[in-house]
């Protein structure tokens, strides 16, 4: 490092300040969680589709049921048929998240198994919903809409995340000379 008039052009990080952008480890992390997650998801309906004729019901609880539905919206049948916007909005999601992960993602341990979780369910359902023109769902609770492994994944992922942030706003205002 130069340094001009005894002061350093460069500024080493401090070692009170954790680290922000994701790195390797972090990336690791992320990846095998949204793979994981996506082949998960994918075998599941994979076989629910092969085994399962459309519509058909097996009741595994008296309050849960393995019904082959085809949904050809987002969570819980919002935007029906509209395939092109659903698709944009997801990939946009995704990216958004990546940006956002490469940015940020070393901030909370739990931010490469949550984002990890939301991509790989958002990519899944995606894959989809551009090969067939709608996603297969099939975990039924009564009084509750269909859905498959992927939207489990999705909101887990929030979960996490926002426990994430509710974790990192105390730390941020248990500090001497935070507002």
């Amino acid at each position: 490092m130069q340094e001009v008039g005894g002061e350093r052009l460069i500024q080493p990080a401090s070692e009170d300040e954790p680290p922000r952008r994701a790195g390797s480890l972090q990336w690791v992390g992320l990846i095998a969680v949204a793979t994981a997650a996506l082949v998960a998801d994918q075998v599941t309906k994979h076989l629910i589709q092969r085994d399962l004729a459309l519509g058909e019901v097996h009741q595994v609880l008296p309050f849960l049921d393995i019904t082959h539905v085809r949904n050809t919206g987002i969570a819980f049948g919002i935007l029906p048929g509209r395939l092109e916007f659903v698709t944009l909005l997801t990939a946009a999601a995704v990216v958004w998240m990546l940006v956002h992960f490469a940015r940020s993602g070393a901030r909370h341990v739990l931010f490469p198994v949550a984002l990890g979780l939301l991509i790989g369910g958002s990519v899944s359902n995606l894959i989809d919903r551009v090969r067939e023109g709608y996603v297969t769902d099939f975990i039924h609770f009564s009084h509750w809409p269909t859905f498959n492994l992927a939207d489990s994944f999705i909101v887990v992922g929030v979960a996490l995340l926002l426990f994430g942030f509710s974790r990192l706003e105390r730390a941020t205002a248990a500090e001497p000379g935070s507002i």
